[in-house]
């Protein structure tokens, strides 16, 4: 019984292997070839200088950098644990909603 299962499988498995085979070969089948840049590591002339400036042919060097002390700001910041001080003051110190309840 086992052997005429495996069997029918195997037949099975072949005739839907050829069913797609046959209609793979009818349709056209695009094949996938790598482009080939044999010149693009050859030795050529080297192409002419272009301004990447609109409107202004000429170019300005400038030497050296300057500090980041004379560009930036200079910024503060309170650390964050003593943010969450002051904040938790200013909750304690805050005024709290009086309840009453109503018989």
């Amino acid at each position: 019984m086992k052997m005429t299962l495996l069997f029918l499988f195997c037949v099975l498995c072949t005739v839907g292997a050829f069913g797609q085979s046959a209609v793979t070969s009818s349709a056209m089948v695009d094949t996938y070839s790598l482009p080939d840049h044999a010149q693009q590591a050859a030795p050529h002339a080297m192409a002419q200088e272009r301004s990447i400036l609109t409107g202004s042919s000429s170019f300005q060097i400038a030497h050296g950098e300057r500090p980041l002390w004379e560009v930036a700001p200079v910024v503060h910041e309170i650390p964050l644990g003593d943010l969450a001080r002051i904040q938790k003051k200013e909750h304690a110190g805050a005024k709290k909603a009086n309840l009453t309840l109503d018989k």
